[in-house]
């Protein structure tokens, strides 16, 4: 996507659909890299993008778009992705539990928890237009970043691979046509002291290479009581490098990424006492208890992308993206967060994956578009033990432990095209379709084991059953169509509506047991096709309808984006984990996963979002003031629920990580001070309630809260140097952005009882608490 503005706004946050738009750089002429020109006598405020591969005014693209630049990401003192999570509409981002770099991210209500392998994201996240298959090491921190956009709503026509909530896409900056260097650090609360090197060097007049380096550290917010740890810390170290050769009519960029995130395990804080041995609940939300200690937190990820464009015409252009990518990382997760090993599961989870796409685009005077085909070869494998230590004392299985292994393939082919073809200077036609092949191949090993946990985690337990040996195949086809048209009385005015499908595939449950299957074919006999249905999963699909108006008013002064969708929801995934009684003695011994199609839903909603610039140059200062906000409303409603007994209990059930409302607004007052611009910038941002899960729990989930953050950043007039203070979470809120449940009863009408362990666990993880940090940045 690209962002051109025609106009000398130095820091404005401008942009219809909530675009953010940083201080002016030098311009670069390159596909998707912003363009910020200083037209003098030019009041318009133009913003171009290529959303559809193709140049166009935003104010003429059919979608919900928000993207932010890398300059406004940096200024506004944001560091993590998950960051921008406050300031889209209906967008969700947080941290998966037990994590510190597992992505969890919901659009419009549709999204993906469960980070094991067998599950496919339902919002697509891109690194430098590589398609992300695996959450894992995917909360990305920003550092070189040239912009991060979020679109809403299924995606599949126009680039990669389907993704049926939206897409978010992480852009690396391009290199710079001279030599520099660019040297950031940041230092503040608990600790925190971070460093950023850039270099960029042009070899002759087509070849240019850079490299930037990462150190990424913070105390943690607070502490292992038990292991004498820190919780929620960090300690990265990130590089990044590239090649680009740009001889006019090819452009060739070849990059690649490493980090090595070594923080402390992130374990979560207790919401009740312990139900076996009464130990209270700790004042101190950021401290644990948790007595895992048998592997480190470890994550290792590197990646790679080949991009090559030609252009053959004045009209046609090919485009190849090759990308290959592979993680691996170690986690010690206590579910109880207790000493005792009560519910304890250390982790080894291990992704690698290749694609490759290739497109063929079309600009002509009124036909424009994209034809393009995808590829993708991915393996994820997910190896955990559950130790249940407690339980199996009362069994007699002193050292119970349930190990599972899953290993499954994901190969998919597909084909795609987007075309727009202008009817009259009013009137535009857009037709899309994608054609997916998915084959998923999945191994299941489930073993029992006694006196420890396995070796593979370097315990002493002895095997003594195989509770799972399943080998299981799945290929899903589907055609996705999407269609809009668009009708724009004037150039200040743009009326749409959009119809678009999206399909996420199915596959098998990797923490499935084979032994706890049922007889679903009734035969009498639980065999091969019994497991195959238990343990597989159907694919999901939705179908978008929008009716979108986006405005410039006031000679661009005003920005304007209004959306209102409808969603159809069909065969909804439903992953979670039961307890099982494999011995029939009324006690669960152990807990299988079940993945089920169980539900049908609506999900409806508007969103707004615009900008203002309120004051320029007023008292003849050459200040200026400007105002963004977004406003989303969501209202997501099961119509069908079966539950594990056959019983239809939507009425009892409620969207996971999807707030009825989410509301930001930033306002940025910049004043000329000396030989360069003082900005005084406060955001705001509010969620409504949330729940964890789709049963509602009063102790895990959310109400609703809000999160007041500030800046002030000083930059020179000639963009060679700024310095920042800010300030995140100023009221220092408390607030859960995930969490375990393994308890039935509410503690009220019910007593706490639990379904797993003999502890009880109902353990939360908490967002950041208030932070103050100063920034530097100098470029030579």
């Amino acid at each position: 996507m690209r962002f051109v503005v025609r106009r000398a706004v130095a820091g404005l946050l401008s942009g219809t659909a909530a675009l953010a738009i940083g201080t002016p750089a030098v311009a670069q002429d390159t596909d998707g890299a912003p363009v910020l020109s200083q037209d003098e006598g030019e009041s318009d405020n133009v913003i171009v993008v290529t959303a559809r591969r193709r140049e166009e005014d935003i104010i003429d693209v059919p979608l919900s778009i928000t993207a932010f630049s890398g300059d406004q990401l940096v200024k506004t003192g944001t560091q993590e992705l998950t960051e921008i999570g406050q300031k889209v509409p209906n967008l969700t981002l947080e941290v998966s539990r037990g994590t510190n770099t597992t992505l969890t991210a919901f659009i419009r209500g549709v999204g993906q928890q469960d980070p094991v392998a067998g599950f496919e994201a339902g919002v697509g996240l891109y690194v430098d237009d590589v398609y992300l298959n695996r959450p894992q090491a995917a909360v990305l921190d920003i550092y070189d970043v040239e912009r991060i956009e979020v679109l809403r709503g299924p995606q599949g026509t126009l680039y990669g691979r389907n993704t049926i909530g939206g897409a978010i896409k992480y852009v690396s900056r391009r290199l710079p046509d001279e030599f520099e260097v660019k040297v950031r650090g940041t230092y503040g609360s608990y600790d925190q002291a971070d460093a950023v090197v850039s270099v960029a060097a042009p070899l002759g007049d087509t070849l240019r290479v850079g490299a930037s380096a990462a150190r990424l550290s913070r105390g943690g917010f607070g502490e292992n009581l038990n292991l004498g740890t820190e919780n929620y810390n960090k300690d990265v170290w990130a590089a990044r490098g590239t090649i680009e050769f740009d001889s006019g009519p090819l452009f060739v960029r070849l990059s690649g990424d490493y980090i090595k995130d070594e923080s402390e395990a992130r374990q979560g804080s207790r919401l009740i006492p312990g139900l076996l041995t009464g130990a209270p609940v700790l004042d101190d939300v950021y401290d644990t208890r948790a007595g895992l200690d048998i592997v480190d937190q470890e994550v290792e990820a590197y990646g790679g992308s080949l991009t090559a464009e030609f252009e053959l015409s004045d009209t046609i252009s090919l485009k190849s993206i090759t990308g290959y990518r592979e993680d691996s990382s170690t986690s010690p997760i206590d579910f109880d967060s207790l000493p005792a090993v009560d519910l304890d599961v250390p982790a080894i989870y291990e992704n690698d994956q290749f694609s490759q796409e290739l497109q063929v685009l079309v600009e002509g005077d009124r036909l424009a578009g994209v034809l393009g085909a995808y590829y993708l070869n991915a393996n994820a494998f997910t190896a955990f033990d559950t130790g249940l230590f407690l339980l199996g004392d009362l069994l007699s299985l002193p050292g119970f432990t349930a190990q599972t292994l899953g290993d499954v393939d994901t190969e998919t082919w597909s084909v795609f095209g987007d075309f727009t073809y202008d009817l009259s200077d009013q009137l535009s036609l857009s037709l899309g379709g994608r054609y997916t092949w998915d084959k998923r191949t999945s191994q299941i090993l489930r073993t029992s084991f006694v006196g420890g946990f396995s070796d593979l985690f370097g315990g002493t337990g002895v095997p003594f059953a195989v509770t799972s040996d399943f080998n299981g195949e799945r290929s899903f086809e589907k055609f996705t169509p999407r269609g809009s048209i668009s009708f724009k009385p004037n150039e200040n005015h743009n009326f749409y509506f959009t119809y678009s499908k999206g399909f996420k595939g199915g596959g098998f449950d990797p923490r499935g047991q084979t032994t706890g299957a049922p007889d679903i074919d009734g035969d009498g006999d639980v065999d091969y096709e019994d497991q195959f249905a238990f343990l597989s999963f159907d694919p999901e699909t939705v179908d978008s309808y929008e009716l979108g108006w986006k405005a410039s008013l006031l000679d661009n002064r005003l920005n304007l984006s209004l959306a209102g969708f409808l969603g159809d929801y069909s065969d909804v995934q439903i992953p979670g984990s039961i307890g099982l009684d494999t011995n029939n003695d009324g006690i669960n011994d152990t807990f299988v996963g079940v993945t089920t199609n169980a539900a049908s839903a609506d999900i409806n909603g508007v969103e707004f979002e615009g900008n203002a610039l309120v004051g320029r140059d007023f008292a003849g200062l050459g200040s200026r003031f400007n105002v963004n906000w977004a406003v989303g409303y969501l209202d997501a409603k099961y119509n069908e629920f079966i539950d594990n007994f056959g019983n239809d209990v939507a009425d009892q059930r409620v969207f996971q990580n999807t707030p009825e409302w989410t509301v930001s607004t930033t306002a940025n007052l910049g004043l000329p001070v000396a030989t360069g611009m003082l900005d005084f910038i406060g955001s705001i941002s509010m969620r409504s309630d949330a729940s964890q899960f789709e049963v509602p729990n009063r102790l895990l989930d959310q109400d609703g809260f809000v999160l007041l953050d500030a800046s002030i950043v000083y930059s020179s007039d000639d963009d060679r140097w700024s310095i920042g203070v800010h300030g995140k979470n100023l009221t220092d809120k408390r607030y859960i952005v995930a969490g375990y449940n393994f308890v039935a009863g509410d503690g009220i009408n019910a007593p706490f009882v639990p379904t797993l362990g003999r502890e009880g666990t109902l353990t939360a993880f908490y967002g950041d608490p208030r932070r103050f940090f100063v920034t530097g940045e100098v470029r030579f």
